[in-house]
């Protein structure tokens, strides 16, 4: 086997490598990625087909005896070959896939989810039918087998919504709503994507996606709805939640973040009630564990530069420890 061979072989298995189930088109667990899939192998089937007959062209032109094509016939043959049957092929795939184009349509009784982003995290408040608002951030549930609506926009510069095993991509844009509506066929933990440059932390600007059946989504929904329990009671001074809360109102935190049930009201950056049930934190980059809020909350730009959060460089270790267990107890 030649060296250009191998070197093709082994090309395609480092693209395979790339391929998985929880972020990638051609393993949806949505009935629009579904579609999406379909059509990329139709399409693909049609290319090659196309494709093929250029080449048969150009081997025949090339390898015919000298003054077997005259012009006439040489005419005849691009003109079937190149064109004609090049038209049909695109024009039948253009017809199969208009009805794969037509939106899904939504109504008043189907969930929408309102997802904002910001540079560099989603905020996502869901809009159940005849409900209160509830707020969440950088985790998008939804649940298996109805349809939902996510109205998207920006509060800052462009973004892209991109959930590829769910549906297509939409763009947020600062000062518009566009809406996506879609629908999970099949449970699971799956993984969102900002599809458009939008800084320095473009490419840590994740989420994840869980499609829960209908029933544990509807109570989900309801927990998410109410504030948390408390953590410990009494919290006695000198314990890891006293001295948590009291680090978290201390350096205003509760400033800019919001824990449904306490004294933190703040809307300038993700809402925090509930956090120790997300599986990930910044935005689907780091495991949930204590280590990786403490030190995201004390240096947050070592882990996605040009973030708005600031940095508390002035906050101890103990202290930075003590706000993230007091935040993971918020289940």
């Amino acid at each position: 086997m030649g060296g250009r061979y191998k070197a093709l072989i082994a090309g395609a298995f480092v693209l395979l490598a790339g391929c998985n189930t929880h972020q990638s088109t051609l393993a949806p667990f949505g009935a629009d990625a579904s579609d999406i899939r379909h059509l990329f192998i139709v399409m693909l089937i049609g290319a090659v087909l196309i494709a093929a007959g250029v080449a048969l062209l150009m081997r025949h032109a090339v390898r015919a005896p000298e003054g077997e094509l005259g012009l006439d016939k040489g005419m005849r043959l691009v003109l079937w070959l190149g064109g004609v049957i090049p038209t049909i092929v695109l024009l039948g795939l253009l017809a199969y896939s208009l009805p794969y184009m037509r939106p899904r349509s939504y109504g008043p009784a189907d969930l929408q989810i309102a997802v904002e982003g910001e540079q560099f995290w989603w905020r996502v408040t869901y809009r159940p039918s005849g409900g209160a608002p509830v707020e969440s951030a950088n985790e998008v549930r939804i649940p298996v087998g109805r349809t939902v609506a996510f109205r998207l926009t920006a509060a800052d510069v462009v973004h892209s919504f991109w959930i590829p095993g769910l549906g297509g991509k939409m763009d947020m844009i600062p000062g518009r709503t566009n809406t996506l509506v879609v629908r999970a066929d099949k449970p699971g933990r799956y993984r969102g994507q900002c599809a458009e440059f939008c800084g320095l932390s473009h490419a840590l600007m994740a989420m994840d996606v869980v499609a829960m059946e209908p029933a544990a989504f509807d109570r989900w929904l309801t927990r998410q709805a109410g504030p948390p329990p408390p953590v410990v009671t009494p919290a006695f001074p000198g314990s890891p939640v006293f001295t948590g809360a009291r680090a978290f109102a201390a350096y205003g935190c509760n400033g800019c973040h919001t824990i449904r049930g306490t004294g933190a009201a703040g809307t300038i950056g993700p809402d925090l009630t509930h956090l120790g049930s997300r599986a990930t934190l910044a935005a689907g980059i780091l495991p949930m564990t204590t280590a990786n809020l403490a030190a995201f909350i004390r240096h947050p730009e070592r882990t996605k530069p040009g973030v708005r959060m600031p940095a508390f460089p002035q906050m101890s270790e103990p202290e930075a420890t003590a706000i993230a267990r007091y935040l993971q107890g918020h289940l």
